[in-house]
């Protein structure tokens, strides 16, 4: 990919002529996670980055989420099953480039990842290791399931299906499917422009 080409047409079409140094940083980890994890799809990476765009507020750069759980379920020391934990003693609320969440998930995440996520959930605000989880939790990869939700790029990117709206079920249902899917065309667009 050119990516001097790559980024010139992001510039335009999705950060209004204001493309930082940071979110080019943001961006490169992506990308080389892309590489690490032999994800060659056009469609997937798109995928991707649209919906690192949108979970980081356009930083694309791990966050935490605004608020930290407050109000949400996963806000509080309770696990998806409803049990109580008291260790570690940390909130799961989002955090990283997908907003990662509850305890299980960083538990789970932390397993595939070899990363002490539960002790240490800030860990998925590290550029690199945030972009692995994005790639892992989106794609069969290492458990060979889709890690967020069951559902992987694989259900909606294939030689029979191209759905950048459904494929917002991987992460959060279809909470804001119409409007990722249209940042995941400019960001297909700029790919395809720059291969």
């Amino acid at each position: 990919m050119n990516r001097q080409l790559f980024f010139q047409e992001i510039n335009r079409s999705l950060f209004h002529g204001k493309l930082n140094n940071r979110q080019r940083e943001g961006i490169f980890h992506k990308l080389a996670s892309f590489d690490k994890f032999d994800v060659t799809d056009d469609r997937w990476r798109a995928y991707m980055l649209a919906t690192s765009y949108h979970e980081t507020a356009r930083t694309m750069m791990p966050i935490e989420e605004w608020g930290k759980g407050r109000g949400k379920s996963y806000g509080r020391k309770v696990k998806l099953s409803g049990q109580i934990y008291t260790w570690p003693d940390q909130i799961y609320y989002g955090r990283g480039d997908v907003q990662l969440t509850w305890y299980e998930n960083y538990q789970w995440m932390g397993i595939l990842m070899g990363l002490p996520l539960l002790e240490k959930p800030e860990l998925t605000l590290d550029p690199e290791i945030s972009a692995q989880i994005l790639v892992e939790g989106m794609i069969l990869g290492k458990s060979n399931r889709g890690d967020f939700t069951g559902l992987s790029l694989e259900n909606y990117f294939n030689t029979h299906r191209d759905d950048p709206f459904g494929a917002r079920r991987i992460v959060n249902g279809l909470d804001r499917a119409g409007t990722i899917a249209g940042y995941h065309y400019k960001f297909l667009e700029a790919i395809r422009k720059a291969s």
